[in-house]
């Protein structure tokens, strides 16, 4: 009986915290401008996530079920990071997906907040906090499971 507790305590802690990051890790990254600056740009919980490196909670954020065709871009900047062909159902309750559309328009940094090892996702072009990258997604795709928050993300419907 001891044991389940333990699991489920430890499951609910992976999942409370699985795409979640500490601001602290923010010297780690460099901003392409000031916060200030993307306070004017963003909406609260785009600087949130983005800037002060938060999270949404899972299962309820725009994109975790969505189905739809199209491309996910950066609510920052209106790149291209991710695409639906790459998006995958993890059961984490962010959108996940195999792999970014283009490599170079993330930066992977290493992550240790809340005593776990993980590999921040960041947009390249701005600094900006994505998510976490971790490598337990689907092994007939690469194997990596990119956990975004929706409010880093735009969806374009194709």
């Amino acid at each position: 009986m001891k044991r389940s507790i333990l699991v489920i305590a430890i499951l609910f802690v992976v999942t409370a915290f699985g795409c979640q990051n500490s601001s602290g890790q923010d010297a780690k990254r460099k901003l392409s401008k000031p916060a200030e600056e993307w306070k004017k740009t963003l909406t609260p919980n785009q600087y949130h996530i983005m800037v002060e490196s938060g999270t949404e909670p899972p299962y309820k954020n725009d994109y975790w079920n969505n189905h739809q065709k199209g491309v996910y871009v950066s609510a920052a900047t209106g790149e291209v990071l991710f695409s639906s062909d790459d998006k995958f159902d993890s059961g984490t309750g962010w959108p996940s997906f195999v792999k970014p559309v283009d490599s170079k328009k993330v930066t992977i940094v290493h992550d240790d907040s809340y005593g776990m090892s993980r590999d921040e996702v960041i947009e390249k072009s701005t600094g900006l906090h994505l998510g976490h990258v971790f490598d337990d997604g689907p092994a007939n795709r690469g194997g990596k499971r990119y956990c975004m928050n929706s409010g880093a993300l735009k969806f374009i419907k194709k």
